[in-house]
Formats: structure tokens, C-alpha cells, sequence
């Protein structure tokens, strides 16, 4: 029996600067459609009364959210709608054909990609009828507890030593209904080995098989840093690769791009396109014949590169 299944039991029982004659090498690259091009997909209804009996629910202050800008801390609403639109393509990706496991990186550290991760995460189980785990595979630096403002002492480094189950780590963080977070735990040297153990080999396809209508994101290291995300890019449906800009170089995009050859590839995140006054996180994307467009730039068709 799966811990899944034992789970299951116990219960019974309980994510330009302005178009001019100079774009960047990085920018056209990327450039393909705008993601606010697309009209919002419908959506099924909304989840309601959510209990969650055996998962450990904790409190987030507001205060958290907004300092670490997720986008349930009251931030500027047309970067909730830039994510809402991004939830859109994944949406037109993945649904219906069982890709509900995802995997987010970047090519270099301070991209983004976490935050990317989070904002997504959050984005989709507002609205959806299915829920969403957010997994903290960076496990050398993790962080996506300390953005919700939480301590995790224990999470996936332990059950992957053997040392804990997966339900006594999962977390809910009160009032985000719809979201579970598997957090990595205390930092490990010993990432690589643990992300190539049977254990985790066992473990990414029950998540993708035991909850159909559950999409499962996990936040990996920088690719250009570890070998963590190559190695780990076997065992998913799809990889959302976030660039930033004047920090991402060519060359580095086009070596994740030919590191991850034959592997699904389902779009990029073009970030931190300019810094832009109020410590806003994104820039707005403009052309010269449209106001003011999305802050990311999403290109990929969904099929293996």
C-alpha cells in the first residue's frame, strides 16, 4: 500500500522594455506571442469547504504576503492578472491530457523562478476545481516556506532518508484554499543523490496518478548550478523555464535549451523585464500598437524540444 493509499485510510477513519529599434538578442529570442494575447480560458467551478483533517494548516499574515509579493497580499492587480493569464496557458497546455506534473527553473539563480512557482501555484488553485501541491525540490537553498512566513524543520529530505512520511509534512496555508505545500525541509548537500533515489522514483508517480485532478509543481535549482533539474526532468509533464531580463545571457538560455533536448519544454517566463517604481516586480509590455500587455512572454508549443 502507497502512503498516499495509508493517507487516504487515516482520513476514512479523517507565476519589454518599451518596443523600439533596440531590442535585446535575449528579447527576440523569446518574442513570440504576448501571454496577454490570449483570451481567459472558463474555468470549472470554484472549490469550496475544503477540510483538510490531516494536513497542518498554519497562518500567514498579510504582512508576509505583501513583502514577499504573492499575489494573495493585496498586490497590484494587473500582476494577479498577469498570472491569471499564465495560469491560461497552462491551462491550454496541460489540461485534459494528464500532464498535471510540472517542474519550474531557471538558468541561473535570482531569476525568479520560485516566486514564478508560488505565484503560479496560488493562481491556480484559486480558481480551479483542482487542487494544487507545491513541492520544494530546491533542497540545497530552500525558500518556499520563508516566503509564506513558515518553519519547516522536516519535509521532502526526510521522507526521501527514510526518516518520515509524506502526510505528517504536508502543510496548508490558512485562508488559500485548494493549495498544499511539500516543503524541502533543512538544506542538504546531499540533493542530487536524494533526487535520483528510489524513493523519489516511487514517489513523483503516485502524486501524478493518486490525485488525477490535482496539478503538482516543483520548484528545482537553477539548471546551470546543480544537476538537480536535468536530473529530475525524466519524471514530468512538462518544464516552465524563467529567464530574466538583462540577467539571463543568450548563451545560457541556449544551454538549458540544449541541455533539456527531447524533454517537454511547455514555455518560458520572461521576468524581470524592468524595475519598475513601488517596488513593482514586473514591467509592463508595450508595442506600437497596443497599450500597455502583459509582464511575461510565453513561447513553447508543449512538445518535446
Amino acid at each position: 500500500m502507497s502512503f498516499i493509499e495509508k493517507a487516504v485510510e487515516l482520513a476514512k477513519s479523517s507565476r519589454r522594455q518599451e518596443e523600439g529599434s533596440h531590442r535585446s538578442e535575449l528579447e527576440k529570442l523569446l518574442e513570440q506571442q504576448p501571454l496577454s494575447d490570449l483570451e481567459e480560458a472558463p474555468y470549472p467551478e470554484e472549490i469550496k469547504d475544503i477540510a483538510y483533517s490531516l494536513t497542518k494548516t498554519v497562518p500567514i499574515q498579510m504582512e508576509t504576503m505583501v513583502r514577499n509579493r504573492l499575489i494573495t497580499g493585496g498586490v497590484n492587480p494587473e500582476i494577479q492578472q498577469s498570472y491569471k493569464l499564465l495560469r491560461t496557458h497552462i491551462l491550454q497546455k496541460t489540461h485534459g491530457q494528464n500532464h498535471n506534473v510540472l517542474m519550474i527553473t531557471s538558468p541561473m539563480p535570482e531569476e525568479g523562478k520560485t516566486l514564478t512557482a508560488i505565484n503560479l501555484a496560488v493562481s491556480l488553485s484559486q480558481e480551479l476545481s483542482q487542487t494544487v501541491l507545491l513541492v520544494d525540490l530546491d533542497m540545497r537553498f530552500p525558500s518556499i516556506s520563508r516566503y509564506f512566513g513558515f518553519t519547516a524543520e522536516r519535509g521532502l529530505a526526510d521522507y526521501l532518508e527514510g526518516k518520515a512520511n509524506i502526510p505528517e509534512l504536508l502543510v496548508h496555508p490558512q485562508g488559500i484554499d485548494g493549495l498544499v505545500i511539500l516543503p524541502a525541509g533543512r538544506p542538504t548537500e546531499w540533493a542530487a543523490e536524494l533526487i535520483r533515489s528510489p524513493r523519489m522514483l516511487q514517489l513523483v508517480p503516485e502524486l501524478k496518478n493518486f490525485y488525477p485532478n490535482r496539478y503538482v509543481l516543483f520548484d528545482l535549482p537553477p539548471m546551470l548550478s546543480f544537476a538537480d533539474a536535468l536530473s529530475f526532468a525524466p519524471l514530468v509533464d512538462g518544464i516552465i523555464l524563467v529567464v530574466a531580463a538583462r540577467k539571463t545571457s543568450r548563451d545560457d538560455l541556449k544551454r538549458c535549451q540544449e541541455m533539456l533536448q527531447g524533454r517537454p519544454i511547455i514555455g518560458y517566463v520572461f521576468n524581470k523585464a524592468e524595475e519598475l517604481k513601488q517596488s513593482s516586480y514586473y514591467r509592463y509590455y508595450r508595442s506600437s500598437d497596443r497599450p500597455k500587455r502583459s509582464w511575461f512572454f510565453w513561447t513553447g508549443n508543449g512538445k518535446k524540444q
